[in-house]
C-alpha cells in the first residue's frame, strides 16, 4: 500500500500532466457548517476531523482502482477553503497540519458571497477529466446544488464516483442509486468520539435540540432570502 506523500497535482493552471488520479475534493465551508449543525457549535479537538484516516481511506480507494485497471493509481487530495479577513493566523496551523498528512489546500479570501470556493472545486475536478486521468472522485460535501451535475456528467463516463459527509445533509446523494455515499462518521478512525447525533425517526422522548444551520444575521447578507428544501 502506498504511503501518505506530498501532492504530485498542484492547483496551478500551468502544472504539467501528472499520472491516473483517485482524487478527493473536500468542501471545506460546507462540511464545517454541518459538522457545526450536528454539534450546535464550533467541534473541540474529539470532534474535529482525523485528515490521515481520510488519507489513508482515499489511498485504499486508489489502490482498488489500480488493481482493477493494472495501471498505478495516485491518491489526490485538496482542501478548498475560504479565508475571512484577518482569519489567517487562526487558519494557518490547520493549513500547515493538513498539508504535512499529504492534503492540497486551495484557500481563497472570503471578501463576499461570490468568493465562494464552488467554481474553483468544479474547475480542479474539470481539469483532471479533461487531462484523461481521472479515474474515481470522492466529493466531500452536502452541497448538491453545485456538485450533482458534475458527478452525472462523470457517471455518464465511466467514472466512479463517492460521496462523503453527513447523511442528515446529503439526502440527494443518500438517496441516489447511481454513486456510493459514505458517511463521514463510518470512515474508520475520522473521530475520537461518537458524533451527538440526532435522529428525527428516533427522538428521545425528552425531545432534542437541532441547530440552525447558519445564523439569522446571514439573510442580511444573500439577497435571494431563505431557500424551502
Amino acid at each position: 500500500m502506498n504511503d501518505l506523500h506530498e501532492i504530485t497535482h498542484p492547483y496551478s493552471p500551468g502544472a504539467q500532466k501528472g499520472p491516473d488520479s483517485y482524487l478527493l475534493v473536500w468542501d471545506a465551508p460546507n462540511l464545517d457548517m454541518g459538522l457545526g449543525a450536528i454539534l450546535g457549535g464550533r467541534p473541540t479537538a474529539a470532534y474535529r476531523p482525523r485528515f490521515d484516516a481520510i488519507g489513508r481511506w482515499l489511498i485504499s480507494k486508489a489502490d482498488e482502482a489500480a488493481a482493477a485497471q493494472g495501471e498505478p493509481v495516485e491518491p489526490e487530495a485538496t482542501v478548498f477553503t475560504n479565508i475571512a479577513p484577518q482569519g489567517a493566523d487562526v487558519v494557518r496551523p490547520w493549513v500547515e497540519a493538513l498539508r504535512n498528512v499529504g492534503f492540497a489546500v486551495f484557500a481563497k479570501p472570503k471578501i463576499d458571497d461570490a468568493s465562494d470556493v464552488d467554481k474553483d472545486m468544479l474547475a480542479h475536478i474539470t481539469r483532471r477529466r479533461d487531462e484523461g486521468v481521472l479515474r474515481g472522485l470522492v466529493v466531500a460535501s452536502a452541497d448538491g446544488q453545485n456538485f450533482q451535475p458534475m458527478i452525472e456528467d462523470l457517471l455518464e463516463d465511466s467514472i466512479p464516483v463517492t460521496v462523503i459527509g453527513f447523511h442528515e445533509h446529503a439526502s440527494w446523494a443518500v438517496t441516489n442509486p447511481r454513486f456510493d455515499f459514505v458517511d463521514l462518521e463510518d470512515i474508520p478512525g475520522v473521530f475520537r468520539e461518537p458524533l451527538p447525533r440526532v435522529n428525527l425517526d428516533a427522538l428521545p422522548d425528552e425531545g432534542a435540540w437541532l441547530q440552525p444551520f447558519r445564523p439569522l444575521s446571514s439573510l442580511l447578507n444573500s439577497r435571494s432570502g431563505a431557500n424551502h428544501a
